[in-house]
């Protein structure tokens, strides 16, 4: 991994100076289907298509290795079925989509899990990835935590994902608390989370993204909510 010195010349990574791979999560129809039971709530999900698909023309214009992934499940499971319209990639990504991306099929929330994935990012010299698609709340959150202790760095755009509302036996939580929650937590330890705009600067003009980690955000966090005297 390349580091560059601090001004207290101590070393730490720079995400600037790792090679990259888009990777492009379970961008498929049945998280676009209008009443589905994963219909993408936050952000709007014509937002962050359109993100994505941001993301993935600066890929394919910078030389960027692009990832193009897929749930399945069995024919006739009601979500993910393989081969069904709801499995299929949203059209945007597949009039996109070149040979010489890798496609991964999945059956877990991760993308490592049951794949070759970190064969292929190992084969390719990959030090970080970059996830787009679906859902913050189960593949991107699982994908991050996963990369973890392989030793890949990972940047999420906060703006080209999306969550769902949740509810169960622990409780319920609305897709914009739980998206924003997600980001803080991400931020926080797992990745580097970024807007697709700041993500697109990063990248064109070689520049570090900047990097949080567990202890500032925890002080920051007791700071942010200090009882007030």
């Amino acid at each position: 991994m390349l580091e560059s010195p601090t001004k207290d010349n101590e070393w730490e990574p720079t995400m600037a100076a790792l090679r990259r791979a888009l990777v492009i999560i379970d961008v498929q129809n049945d998280y676009f289907t209008a009443g589905g039971p994963l219909e993408i709530q936050y952000p709007d999900r014509h937002e962050s298509l359109a993100n994505i698909t941001k993301a993935i023309d600066l890929a394919e214009a910078q030389g960027m290795l692009v990832a193009v992934v897929q749930h399945q499940y069995p024919a006739g499971a009601p979500v993910f079925a393989e081969g069904s319209e709801g499995w299929k990639l949203h059209p945007e990504i597949s009039a996109r989509r070149k040979d010489s991306w890798k496609h991964i099929v999945k059956s877990y929330a991760s993308v490592f899990a049951g794949t070759d994935f970190e064969a292929w990012l190992r084969s390719n010299d990959i030090e970080a990835i970059t996830v787009v698609g679906y859902m913050t709340n189960n593949c991107d959150l699982a994908t991050a935590a996963a990369a973890e202790p392989l030793g890949f760095e990972v940047e999420v755009l906060s703006d080209a994902s999306g969550a769902v509302h949740l509810a169960n036996e622990a409780g319920q939580v609305g897709a914009q608390q739980l998206h924003e929650t997600l980001m803080v937590l991400l931020h926080s330890n797992f990745a580097t989370v970024t807007t697709t705009n700041d993500w697109i600067h990063a990248v064109e003009s070689g520049a570090a993204l900047p990097k949080g980690d567990l202890g500032s955000s925890a002080v920051q966090g007791q700071a942010a909510f200090a009882p007030v005297a």
